[in-house]
């Protein structure tokens, strides 16, 4: 693993708006590798730490805008439900707006560089299945480097060598922004109900996350879950037009034996991942090897403690329905913690796993609404408000009730009261430490 050329992009233009996660590292990216970078966020602590790194700000709606590309933070809409004036800007112009994803495979194929794609995207299962395939590959000695939507932004990794693999995270917001970017094997998970307020309906949200197979050819692979009707679909479609091989993989009845992978939507996240990394030409020895020591992620059905009996398991990141009955499924009878910011539908289609509930604790904005949805199925709850609440009373009523698990998994966004899942899950284990902090043992994820 190298650095980019220091003139790889000497006499290029872009406009950087959003400096979060993907924007500063992206400025910082292509300053290094010779581009002009014109910044510019809405928030004045943003624009401060960039001054800070010696950057110069830059109004995005006063000059002529004859830049390259305008790369846009994933989270700033240039479209539905409705563009950031310097985005209307740029189509206006005719300034093509791209994620940082795809400058970076044009940056590693500027270097000279044949390292292969994998993209990783659906609704649920995303970055698990991204983690999980680059701890195989980096295992079987392939030089790797992933991140996207999930871990380092993607103009933050490493120039890699013809052998290597980049393997990138692909959110909804991401895919929308690609050009050029061509995987040479990808996978697509599943589809359920998420970003309509982005993507306005079902339809458009299924044609965005299609573009992970863009641009494949007879060569590449596209690996599709078919445990769901519209991925099927997908499937069917991809295999009529070809030209790419397409493989169909399934979770249901299945079982990956890992610790870190319980229930069967982490057995369809393994099987993509065999997948992608026998495309990949990893052996199935190896593959296996990489399953078993796969170590889990954090807020991912994490167990972070135990006490009088009872296990705790942070599943912040299950921020829509479909990823809260993945959890719900893998336990017999719990205390759920639920509630935020709901996405359409709320809790009703978790309805099949209610029986299974002895007890909820509501947080945040939504609550009102999934209470009314555990009334109509005389599922009992207590509304909580907050999470600091809610988890010493979800630790009583488990004693109570004998319910042998405390389970987070909100089934919303965690906006309301948090900065993003993973606040929300930290906190969680804190407060799980402290029912008891001289018993409570804290278990690695």
């Amino acid at each position: 693993m190298t650095g980019f050329p220091a003139n790889l992009f000497a006499g290029a233009r872009f406009a950087i708006l959003g400096l979060g996660k993907n924007g500063l590292p992206a400025a910082r990216a292509l300053r290094a590798m010779g581009a002009e970078v014109a910044l510019w966020d809405d928030g004045e602590a943003a624009r401060t730490a960039a001054a800070g790194e010696g950057f110069t700000l830059s109004d995005l709606m006063a000059g002529d805008f004859a830049y390259d590309a305008l790369v846009l933070s994933p989270g700033i809409p240039h479209s539905l439900p409705q563009p950031h004036p310097v985005a209307a800007r740029a189509i206006a112009k005719n300034v093509p707006i791209l994620s940082d994803a795809e400058l970076l495979y044009q940056a590693v194929r500027k270097a000279g560089s044949k390292a292969h794609f994998a993209g990783v995207t659906g609704t649920n299962g995303k970055s698990t299945t991204t983690a999980l395939l680059a701890h195989i590959l980096t295992e079987s000695g392939v030089p790797t480097a992933a991140g996207g939507n999930l871990g380092p932004a993607s103009l933050a990794l490493p120039l890699l060598p013809d052998d290597g693999v980049y393997v990138l995270e692909m959110s909804s917001y991401m895919l929308e922004r690609i050009a050029t970017l061509r995987f040479s094997t990808a996978a697509m998970l599943n589809l359920s109900p998420d970003h309509f307020e982005r993507h306005g309906n079902m339809d458009r949200y299924a044609a965005v996350k299609r573009a992970v197979f863009a641009r494949q050819t007879a060569d590449d692979t596209a690996v599709v879950g078919v445990d769901d009707a519209r991925s099927v679909a997908m499937a069917e479609s991809l295999e009529s037009q070809g030209p790419m091989r397409v493989v169909k993989i399934s979770g249901i009845g299945q079982a990956t034996g890992a610790l870190a992978l319980p229930g069967e939507h982490n057995a369809q996240n393994a099987a993509a991942a065999t997948a992608l990394a026998r495309a990949l030409g990893v052996s199935d020895d190896a593959i296996a090897q990489g399953i078993r020591t796969y170590p889990g992620l954090p807020h991912r059905q994490a167990r972070v403690g135990s006490q009088d009996g009872i296990i705790f398991i942070n599943d912040s990141k299950a921020t829509n329905a479909d990823a809260a009955a993945r959890a719900l499924g893998c336990y017999d009878r719990i205390v759920w913690i639920a509630g935020g910011i709901a996405k359409a539908g709320g809790i009703a289609p978790l309805a099949s796993f209610f029986p299974r509930i002895a007890h909820v604790e509501l947080i945040g904005q939504d609550a009102p609404q999934f209470a009314e949805t555990l009334a109509a199925h005389n599922v009992p709850f207590h509304m909580a408000e907050t999470l600091d609440a809610a988890v010493p009373a979800a630790f009583a009523k488990a004693r109570a009730l004998g319910a042998p698990v405390v389970l987070l998994s909100p089934a919303t966004a965690s906006w309301d009261q948090f900065s993003g899942f993973e606040a929300r899950g930290d906190r969680f284990a804190e407060l799980v430490a402290a029912l008891r902090p001289s018993t409570c043992q804290g278990e690695a994820a």
